[in-house]
């Protein structure tokens, strides 16, 4: 290969941006992926709902139904397990009686949005559940999508989970959330009455809330020997405050409408005026700092994805990494190194 060659040949392939004829047809291809993935889903849902409800049956057998759901989130994989402290996996393995994943907004007919999910959870009460009164928790997610104007004018859509926060009736001094999920659902409470959600005092508590608790965590990290034993140092119980944003279903539908008739031109072969901003172009938003649990959507799709279709597995596999030796041989050498445990203490316990 002669100099020239070699020089072309570098110069083609250190070419610092995608052709922008070639991003442009990546968008649109990535667009008809989308679709065609969101249709399959669509589609399963409808199929599966009659084999969720034969699992059912077998999981309401009465030898199975007390530990089903605690054996499950045991073996949960570690994009879940990593939610669940060892106060989290205390009221779950002791308190937990069900579970539902509900696609809740597609109809028997296979119609509706297949990404908005449902998550019940079904827990013991009275003196079996020390922790919390309530008998069910329900948390919604709507898929939703939004058009977005940048401060130069240019637009943004952004897509994702949105939810409402729940507020759960903690006992007595048993709130694993650290108050962090009553000052959530206090300054939603407060929105939905009107105002400047920045000017509302539930606002300020909510920011001093949740410094506090983030300089409690980093105090914990530091401490902990163990920096593969420990989980995210949120309370899995946060899970029920995520919001996410405020888009209503009117929103999302304009924003998907638009969206729509925009790639139909394009594939049509017709000139769209590019108004999309760049993407290091923020769009004022304050939600960033009031988000008592981030990760919300990855958790609800690790639970709707994984954890729930995949349940029986999850259960079956409960029995094989049960340890196959007797509690009752080990008391004395568990008495022996209760100091050394209370000096290594592990952050993470499993349900």
């Amino acid at each position: 290969m002669s100099n020239d060659q070699q020089q072309d040949l570098a110069e083609r392939v250190s070419e610092p941006i995608v052709p922008p004829q070639v991003a442009k047809d990546i968008g649109v291809l990535e667009q008809q992926f989308i679709r065609a993935e969101v249709e399959q889903l669509r589609q399963s849902i409808v199929s599966f709902r009659p084999l969720f409800e034969k699992r059912a049956k077998i999981v309401s057998h009465p030898e199975v139904q007390n530990n089903f759901w605690i054996r499950v989130l045991s073996n949960a994989p570690g994009e879940i397990d990593e939610y669940i402290t060892s106060s989290d996996a205390a009221i779950l393995g002791s308190s937990l009686s069900n579970l539902t994943v509900e696609r809740f907004e597609v109809n028997e007919k296979g119609e509706g949005e297949p990404r908005s999910v449902r998550f019940i959870f079904e827990f013991n009460t009275g003196e079996s559940n020390p922790f919390f009164e309530d008998k069910k928790l329900v948390k919604d997610f709507y898929w939703r999508k939004q058009v977005l104007t940048t401060p130069s004018g240019k637009k943004r859509t952004w897509d994702g989970l949105v939810s409402e926060p729940v507020r759960i009736n903690w006992k007595k001094d048993m709130d694993v959330t650290k108050g962090l999920l009553d000052a959530t659902c206090d300054l939603y409470e407060a929105e939905k009455k009107g105002g400047d959600r920045k000017e509302l005092p539930e606002f300020k508590k909510l920011i001093e809330k949740l410094a506090v608790i983030e300089a409690i965590d980093e105090e914990e990290d530091e401490e902990d020997d163990d920096p593969m034993g420990g989980s995210s140092g949120q309370s899995f119980f946060n899970f029920f405050g995520y919001r996410g944003g405020d888009v209503t279903a009117e929103q999302s539908a304009a924003a998907t409408k638009e969206e729509n008739e925009k790639l139909e031109k394009i594939l049509k072969g017709e000139n769209v005026e590019d108004d999309e901003a760049d993407d290091d172009e923020d769009v004022d938003d304050d939600f960033d700092q009031i988000e008592s649990f981030p990760d919300g959507p990855e958790l609800a799709n690790a639970l709707a994805d994984d954890l729930w279709p995949n349940a029986l597995k999850y259960y079956v596999q409960s029995f094989d990494d049960t340890p196959d030796f007797d509690f009752d041989e080990i008391d004395d050498e568990d008495e022996e190194d209760e100091e050394d445990d209370e000096s290594h203490p592990r952050k993470k316990t499993k349900v």
